[in-house]
């Protein structure tokens, strides 16, 4: 495993150095939820990552609510949170971002639609000047990405994000339309049909692990963040609107 990630429904408190010192390059944590949540623990995990030297990447878990909104929330909070890190730990890879297009059953607001996640990556781009990854299960979408009322300019769009797909039994094969994955998440809360010996499901002090496959080795790991990090410090890209950053926390 490459990379690990974590939201406020995991309890323990993480060793980030043991979770570096077993091979982890990175970790990505649920920073927003509906309606409009801060994930509680980001801040604090942050901190504990950066310490560790550890890269460090964001989600937004999804609703089918004004997507528009949803990604200015989330810029929002990740914005806020970077300014509270330690400059001495910020990686200059700055933040990986994702959005969290899965069918969503036990937060308010209905699942995301196709053409809601083609606003909310165009509004990350324009405000960031990065496009953020895409992550699902296969099947979700399989069935939804693939219906006959998603065009080929929608699907076009969200190619340009990088693709985080998960699958608990066996290595994805369904990735239409992006070509392949750059992320693989092969077991969640325990959960993995894959043996054992060479997908383990615990990392660290993490019983019930999340984890995940880069598509490539450790440096091209780093140089993958690198390329779709985020840095917030760094001004405003080419298109940014009008109002900052700093008006939304």
């Amino acid at each position: 495993m490459n990379v690990v990630n974590l939201s406020h429904y995991d309890m323990m408190r993480p060793d980030s150095t043991a979770i570096k010192r077993q091979g982890v390059v990175g970790v990505i944590h649920e920073a927003t939820y509906p309606p409009f949540a801060r994930d509680p623990k980001y801040v604090d995990r942050q901190m504990g990552a950066l310490q560790a030297g550890l890269l460090w990447g964001a989600y937004h878990y999804a609703n089918a609510g004004d997507p528009i909104r949803q990604a200015d929330h989330f810029l929002s909070v990740v914005s806020n949170a970077w300014a509270q890190a330690d400059p001495g730990t910020r990686p200059s890879a700055g933040v990986l971002l994702v959005l969290d297009f899965e069918k969503n059953g036990h937060y308010p607001g209905g699942t995301m639609r196709p053409d809601q996640a083609v606003a909310f990556v165009e509004r990350i781009h324009d405000r960031t000047g990065v496009y953020p990854g895409v992550y699902s299960g296969e099947y979700h979408l399989n069935q939804v990405l693939n219906s006959p009322r998603v065009s080929p300019a929608q699907k076009g769009t969200l190619t340009n994000c990088w693709l985080w797909i998960a699958n608990y039994h066996k290595e994805p094969r369904v990735t239409a339309p992006w070509s392949y994955w750059a992320l693989w998440q092969y077991c969640g809360d325990g959960i993995c049909g894959l043996p054992r010996s060479g997908y383990p499901t615990r990392i660290a002090n993490i019983a019930r692990a999340e984890l995940n496959v880069f598509r490539g080795n450790q440096s091209s790991l780093q140089e993958f963040w690198q390329r779709h990090g985020w840095d917030p410090r760094a001004g405003k890209p080419r298109r940014e609107p009008e109002r900052t950053l700093a008006a939304d926390l």
